[in-house]
């Protein structure tokens, strides 16, 4: 039997998991939320039940809420549904930090339900053909990841423009993509720098870089641009005996991997166009060789399905609070650095 749920804020992300769930089984939408009358009847249109009161809404007899508001209005939103004893997916960022998060987590303790975030990139084609060639070591030991989204349209001109209601890019796309890094390396971050940038709109991040140390030795950089007309692969990826590169969310790429571990270099310095060198020169290719990206077929819908067996006892969350927990604890190590323009170290509560 399918779960039964509601949508709180019926916008862009709320219309977005109302077609997603229509695909599948396990959670039916049957009713939707929103403070303004015509995204209501934008849903009764659609078939779904409208509420025109929040009260209302979680009176109804649904198990499961989704909260797809601004990011302002997360924790309130939250508390309010765990106390009317409804399960509770929440967009992401799932808080404006983690003292938010902390208090969320203590009502959905104190009531017995589930607390989860919408990390619906975990299930992202690109992500997953990374996570599959580091999990079966096709590329070597990696002690270098570069991950970034870059676009050259801007921030979109509504409240993720706007600071109070948890605009910026970081909230944005960064918790997307640390949350991607962090359910990839196996080890807890102990350095966080950060510079966020503020190009077209005062006191929101428009543009933002990240460099990460994890305590295995392994670095990343996490980087997201909104006014990059030329950019740069999507991944980038560096092993002591192989790089990975993904261009874009269409995948194109490749691999290429050292097939000696050890030879012997010509003696001399080899001339390049930029003159000569030894250390920068090009490695000979019949040293090299060229493997295709693993093929992957990943489907988010997935993440529905596993909240819904979670709730019914059957499965454990694949997006845990704890993983929640350790990226919004991250992101406010990532404010702090920029404010401060220093390396801020040992913030990671490493708990998966």
């Amino acid at each position: 039997m399918s779960i039964k749920a509601a949508i709180i804020g019926f916008g862009g992300m709320g219309s977005f998991h109302a077609r997603q769930i229509k695909q599948i089984n396990s959670i039916e939408i049957t009713g939707v939320y929103d403070i303004n009358p015509q995204k209501v009847q934008e849903g009764v249109k659609k078939g779904y039940k409208g509420y025109s009161t929040l009260e209302e809404c979680l009176s109804d007899d649904t198990e499961l809420v989704i909260i797809a508001t601004p990011n302002n209005f997360h924790k309130e939103l939250s508390i309010e549904a765990l106390r009317a004893g409804k399960h509770v997916i929440c967009e992401k960022p799932v808080m404006m930090n983690a003292k938010e998060l902390e208090e969320v987590l203590e009502v959905s303790k104190q009531e017995k339900k589930i607390f989860t975030v919408h990390q619906n990139r975990r299930w992202d084609k690109d992500f997953r053909i990374v996570k599959e060639a580091l999990d079966r070591k096709l590329i070597g030991k990696p002690f270098y990841i570069e991950s970034r989204v870059q676009g050259s349209r801007g921030i979109p001109g509504d409240w993720r423009c706007v600071r109070e209601a948890g605009g910026g890019m970081l909230l944005d796309w960064g918790v997307h993509l640390l949350d991607q890094l962090l359910w990839l390396v196996d080890s807890p971050v102990t350095e966080v720098y950060a510079h966020l940038l503020s190009v077209k709109f005062e006191g929101v991040d428009d543009n933002f870089k990240v460099l990460l140390k994890f305590e295995n030795g392994l670095s990343a950089l996490i980087e997201v641009d909104t006014y990059t007309f030329i950019p740069l692969p999507r991944w980038h990826i560096s092993t002591d005996s192989g790089t990975l590169v993904i261009n874009d969310w269409e995948c194109g790429g490749k691999i290429l991997k050292a097939n000696l571990v050890e030879f012997k270099w010509e003696e001399g310095i080899v001339h390049t166009s930029a003159g000569p060198t030894k250390t920068m020169a090009p490695r000979p290719v019949e040293t090299i060789d060229e493997l295709p990206l693993p093929q992957m077929e990943p489907d988010c819908k997935d993440y529905y399905d596993n909240v819904a067996k979670a709730v019914k006892g059957e499965e454990e969350l694949i997006v845990t609070p704890a993983q929640a927990m350790r990226v919004m604890r991250i992101i406010d190590a990532i404010f702090e650095s920029a404010e401060r323009g220093e390396c801020i170290k040992g913030v990671d509560i490493y708990e998966t």
